[in-house]
């Protein structure tokens, strides 16, 4: 049940980091013509596409977390048992959680300390920027609880049970010099 929630709701941020996307392009894009072609801008290109680019990197993060993309080294946990796999990722899984805590505890502060200051052009509460990291930090615990709990409930196969997934692409068959 709440891995069909999360699924649904990483399926959304997906959507809203492609509609980002598209928004930001046309943003830096529409002021670059402006300003070669018309001598003119838009000022709140700038600040908005950043701001985008923040949320957008923190929603992927949550997606590439659920679907276990982010970057990662499998060498010594490959070789571990069953058993040493499944300590390693309960503990990495509690470790990430702690890391999730202390994200969401300065984003936390940092949108309280701003929540009176405004953006210079949109002239919005800073606080919206600073909780794409609150929004990240609670989204990935969740994800990590429900990792922990499948982990040790058994539902996960051995193949699950280290943290990444392999790249898609087949490695390069480069011959070895002749001696």
């Amino acid at each position: 049940m709440l891995t069909k929630l999360i699924n649904h709701y990483c399926r959304f941020l997906t959507l809203l980091s492609v509609i980002s996307l598209a928004v930001m392009v046309v943003l830096v894009f529409g002021n670059v013509v402006m300003r070669y072609g018309f001598n003119s801008g838009i000022t709140l290109s700038e600040e908005l596409s950043r701001w985008l680019f923040v949320w957008m990197t923190f929603l992927g993060a949550i997606v590439a977390l659920e679907e276990r993309t982010h970057l990662g080294t499998d060498m010594l946990v490959a070789k571990l048992s069953v058993t040493g796999k499944k300590i390693c990722l309960g503990l990495t899984h509690l470790l990430m959680l702690f890391v999730c805590w202390l994200l969401f505890k300065g984003s936390w502060d940092q949108a309280l300390i701003n929540l009176e200051s405004a953006s210079p052009v949109m002239e919005v509460p800073m606080a919206i920027f600073y909780a794409s990291g609150a929004v990240c930090a609670v989204s990935c615990a969740l994800i990590l609880i429900n990792h922990f709990w499948q982990l040790v409930s058994g539902q996960l196969s051995e193949e699950e049970l280290i943290g990444i997934r392999e790249s898609e692409d087949e490695p390069l068959d480069i011959p070895k010099p002749q001696q």
